[in-house]
């Protein structure tokens, strides 16, 4: 039950990180089978998108196994510095930055401040403000530059491989020729039967930059499957934001259970 609980607080989260201009959805390229890994990693990370703000909305949808259910929420980021979330009339809200990682919902009147070992000890790795941006902007989660990776090609893209797996954690990124951004990534914990699954359906162009259009994760842990559905609906750059955050009173705070993680 507590592995339940874990990995469904993990989607939540998720959910609320992930949830102008017509937005334009960019078609795929074609492989270069002569290109090193060392080539294509330089270039994901030459072809990150720059920018001072991100603002926008987000639907999301989420299917437990059982039922579906999907919300539209707003998103702002300032790059490398805070990612602010809200659900229609504030009932839920999460604010993180690179030391603070906190949320609230009205809907069960709980509230989580603290710091990134929450979502670590949830995926069994270390997260931390980064990784999470990466996610929206269609990055590597993990420095591709920080180890040595075997290039192949499945089908429409190029599949990166860690010369040295883990036993304990695998990683495999799967990169589109198009734009250089991550059209699959996925980790994967064999012995304990976990698996996060980072799709990419799709990338945009608005005013020059390359976003995502649509991402679906799948959190897998032995028979529990939970998958959420994001498509951004409106997206701009670089306006003056402010990021409104103040946890209500009376809220119980979620302690976490360290004997269950």
């Amino acid at each position: 039950m507590a592995s339940i609980i874990r990995w469904a607080r993990l989607c939540v989260f998720i959910l609320l990180l992930i949830s102008c201009k017509a937005k334009k959805v960019v078609s795929g390229g074609t492989v270069d089978e002569s290109l090193s890994a060392k080539n294509i990693i330089k270039t994901h990370y030459q072809n990150q998108i720059n920018f001072k703000t991100l603002s926008g909305r987000m639907k999301i949808g989420f299917f437990d196994g059982k039922s579906t259910k999907s919300v539209t929420v707003s998103l702002r980021m300032e790059k490398d510095k805070a990612i602010w979330i809200s659900a229609p009339l504030g009932i839920v809200k999460a604010y993180v930055t690179p030391k603070r990682v906190t949320f609230y919902n009205k809907l069960q009147n709980e509230y989580f401040d603290g710091d990134f070992s929450y979502l670590s000890d949830m995926v069994g790795t270390e997260l931390d403000f980064d990784k999470v941006q990466n996610l929206l902007l269609g990055q590597a989660l993990f420095d591709l530059r920080d180890a040595k990776y075997n290039a192949s090609i499945s089908e429409s893209d190029y599949v990166l491989k860690p010369k040295k797996q883990l036993v304990l954690f695998k990683t495999m990124y799967m990169i589109e020729p198009d734009n250089f951004k991550i059209s699959t990534q996925q980790l994967s914990q064999p012995l304990k039967k976990r698996i996060l699954d980072i799709e990419y359906k799709n990338y945009q162009k608005i005013n020059e930059r390359i976003l995502p259009n649509e991402i679906v994760i799948t959190a897998i842990e032995e028979n529990d499957k939970n998958i959420i559905d994001i498509d951004y609906r409106s997206i701009e750059f670089n306006r003056t934001l402010n990021f409104p955050y103040k946890i209500p009173k009376g809220f119980k705070k979620i302690v976490l259970n360290t004997n269950a993680l």
